[in-house]
């Protein structure tokens, strides 16, 4: 099957994998703006292999998304291969890409993310599951560093697996979300790796944008925090403006995410919408209290009345 990664237009913007965030409501948002790549929600290789139907509901997508890249998380090579054939044959997204820097506790505790960076010989049984059970690019998403492993010596030992393409968060799992991004490192990665690079991390407009791009060498950015509450951030870079944004504009775009995950989730939707509200307000006038409503709405009706302009 067609590499999806080769046709990308230079210096691409993707939106990042992010767990519990980037449903199909969100996605559909941020490619609306201009979002080039869209990908899943971190999704259970475990829970797949087991055909959790909660997970399978996870992962579906509207047309409109592609390019759709589902992210896999776990650690057994075997629960990678029975899920990335069912991915296959039931989602036909574009790519799968295999999660290797997520620091969250529980997911750590799995063997998963940055667990499963540390352990290379895992780690490469894992690859050579998914690329083995797919036709479809396979990608995978790393730390600079952990621990003792960093990405250089990470790539040098699946120097021989084919993957398409590479994100690499630039900082360490001890640094979490925050400090500087080691573009550094990024650049490096070109040594040992000759699929598509995207770097991640620090970029909140087109000014961060195009310096990460320009110390890192990569070919795209993945952006995932700096677009919480600003899908637009896609369509800011795509035209090369920061220019201040209204609050008419943001309570009109908030109130129609609401309506597609409402239609996606029901009223789910508007409980889990509800996170994503306070992200849209935050740095307005009025925020807190805005806030204080915003936590408790459980209607569409209820999202109109706080948000009327």
């Amino acid at each position: 099957m067609k590499n999806f990664y080769q046709s990308l237009k230079k210096s691409f913007y993707a939106l990042a994998p992010l767990a519990g965030i980037t449903d199909s409501a969100f996605r559909q948002m941020c490619k609306g703006f201009g979002a080039d790549v869209l990908y899943s929600e971190m999704i259970s290789a475990t829970a797949l292999f087991y055909n959790d139907k909660k997970t399978l509901e996870l992962m579906k997508f509207d047309e409109v998304e592609r390019p759709y890249v589902v992210q896999l998380f776990g650690s057994e090579s075997k629960h990678f291969s029975v899920a990335t054939e069912l991915i296959q044959e039931q989602m036909r997204p574009d790519g799968i890409d295999i999660n290797f820097g997520c620091p969250v506790p529980k997911v750590v505790k799995q063997g998963a993310g940055i667990a499963l960076f540390e352990n290379l010989k895992k780690s490469k049984e894992v690859i050579k599951a998914v690329v083995n059970s797919t036709d479809l690019p396979v990608s995978i998403k790393t730390r600079s560093k952990v621990k003792d492993i960093d990405i250089l010596k990470f790539l040098d030992y699946m120097k021989d697996l084919d993957i398409a393409a590479l994100m690499i968060h630039g900082r360490s799992a001890g640094q979490g979300f925050s400090g500087p991004v080691d573009t550094k490192i990024i650049k490096k990665a070109r040594n040992y790796f000759g699929g598509v690079v995207i770097a991640n991390g620090g970029v909140r407009n087109y000014e961060d944008t195009q310096s990460l791009l320009r110390e890192s060498g990569a070919d795209g950015v993945g952006i995932g925090q700096g677009a919480l509450g600003r899908p637009w951030i896609f369509e800011n870079l795509t035209t090369h403006n920061s220019q201040l944004i209204t609050q008419k504009f943001i309570f009109k775009t908030a109130k129609k995410h609401a309506e597609l995950v409402y239609k996606l989730k029901g009223k789910q939707g508007i409980l889990e919408m509800r996170k994503h509200l306070c992200w849209y307000v935050s740095g307005l006038a009025g925020a807190c209290e805005l806030r204080r409503g915003l936590v408790k709405v459980e209607t569409l009706k209820d999202i109109y009345k706080i948000l009327s302009v």
